[in-house]
Order: structure tokens, then C-alpha cells, then sequence
């Protein structure tokens, strides 16, 4: 085994070097050029690219998880997967390309694992059955994974200055116009926004509509 090298090591040394180069960026010999080691000892503890990546994502469902633990006891549902929504999101926002690399690793730590049974025991006991909120929380991860998508994309280009866009655009339709301003405006408040809908159609198909979801309390 090489000498100083460790899971957490290279994990840290690949977060690193995706902040830097992106995910197209994240190679064996890259990685252990900044580790200063050969690539061969890497794979003393990951085989291949994709075991990197899934320690990566591992991580940072590690980091969600410890968002979600730090929420008060007492929120219900709602709000506990409001809170789901927000954390996933600033760990994504938080690394270049997160959302691309993170949203389909496969987790590696069972304690990862294990940590989701109090949050489904949590979203059980204000109101989803089991089945319910496994598809709640799938709706609300695709629906982040999506938005910081293309929140990143938007990032790292200048397509999206909407004074470009309103000149592109033109006068004459003034209803593309302003969706423009909508789509391409503040992100924390159009994710806010999105987050409201996402939240109440799960309210309405999953508790009902007696159970008047209200509106998503801000982080901000």
C-alpha cells in the first residue's frame, strides 16, 4: 500500500481537482500527480475512475446527510424536504460540475445508508407512507439535480446575460421577453419558486388537498 495514500486522501485530492479542471478534468494520472504518487497506487484503494466518483458522491451525501441532522426536530414534512432540497443543492453549487458528478454515484459507506432511516422515519410520521416518500424525495432530488444543472451551465458561460438575450430577442414579442426575464433572473428566488410547486403537488397528490400545504418557509 502506498505509503500516506488513504481513501480520504484521494477523495479530498479528486474534490480538489474538479473545483479546478471540472469532471472531464478528474483522471487517474492527474489525480496522482497531485498526490504525488504513481498511478498504480491509486488503485490500492479505488480500481477505476468510476470507484473515485462514487467515493466523491459518497462524500457529499455524507455532507447532505449532516445538513439534514442539523434541521430542528420539529418541522414536518414539508419542510424537512424543503431542507432536503436546499442542502443537496449547496453541495452541488459547492464543487464545478456537482450536479453532473454527484447525482449518479452509487454510495459506498452503509452508514451513508443507514442515516436515511430516521429522515424517512421523520417524513413518515408528519404525513407520507412509506412508498409516498420515496417518491417525494426521488421528485425533489431530480428536480435539484435538473435546476443545478443548468445553474451551473449558466455559470461558467456568458449565454445567458440578459441584456444579450434581450437583444437577440427583439421587441416584437414581448411574452418571450419577459419569460426570458423569468427563467434567466435571480436563481435563489426562481429556485425558491420552483422548489413552492415541486412541494405543494406533492402536498395535493400524496396527503391531499385537505391537508392545505403551506407555502415553503425561506432558508434565506
Amino acid at each position: 500500500m502506498a505509503k500516506g495514500i488513504s481513501r480520504e486522501r484521494i477523495v479530498q485530492a479528486a474534490l480538489d481537482l474538479l473545483d479546478e479542471k471540472g469532471i472531464d478534468g478528474v483522471t487517474a494520472r492527474a489525480l496522482a500527480h497531485r498526490l504525488d504518487v504513481r498511478a498504480p497506487a491509486l488503485y490500492w484503494h479505488m480500481s477505476n475512475k468510476q470507484e473515485i466518483l462514487n467515493e466523491m458522491g459518497t462524500e457529499i451525501a455524507r455532507r447532505v446527510a449532516a445538513r439534514l441532522d442539523a434541521l430542528p426536530a420539529n418541522l414536518d414534512w414539508r419542510d424537512r424536504l424543503a431542507g432536503y432540497a436546499r442542502a443537496l443543492r449547496q453541495e452541488y453549487l459547492a464543487h464545478r460540475d456537482g450536479a453532473r458528478t454527484f447525482s449518479g454515484a452509487k454510495l459506498t459507506d452503509p452508514a451513508v445508508l443507514h442515516a436515511q432511516e430516521a429522515h424517512l422515519r421523520a417524513w413518515i410520521d408528519t404525513g407520507l407512507t412509506l412508498p409516498n416518500a420515496v417518491a417525494a424525495a426521488q421528485t425533489v432530488r431530480a428536480f435539484v439535480v435538473g435546476f443545478v444543472l443548468e445553474e451551473q451551465e449558466r455559470n461558467r458561460t456568458d449565454r445567458y446575460l440578459l441584456a444579450d438575450q434581450d437583444e437577440h430577442v427583439g421587441t416584437d414579442v414581448p411574452l418571450v421577453r419577459e419569460a426570458g426575464h423569468q427563467l434567466f433572473g435571480d436563481p435563489e428566488e426562481m429556485f425558491e419558486r420552483n422548489l413552492d410547486l415541486v412541494l405543494t403537488g406533492i402536498g395535493v397528490r400524496f396527503v391531499g388537498d385537505a391537508a392545505e400545504p403551506g407555502p415553503v418557509r425561506s432558508a434565506r
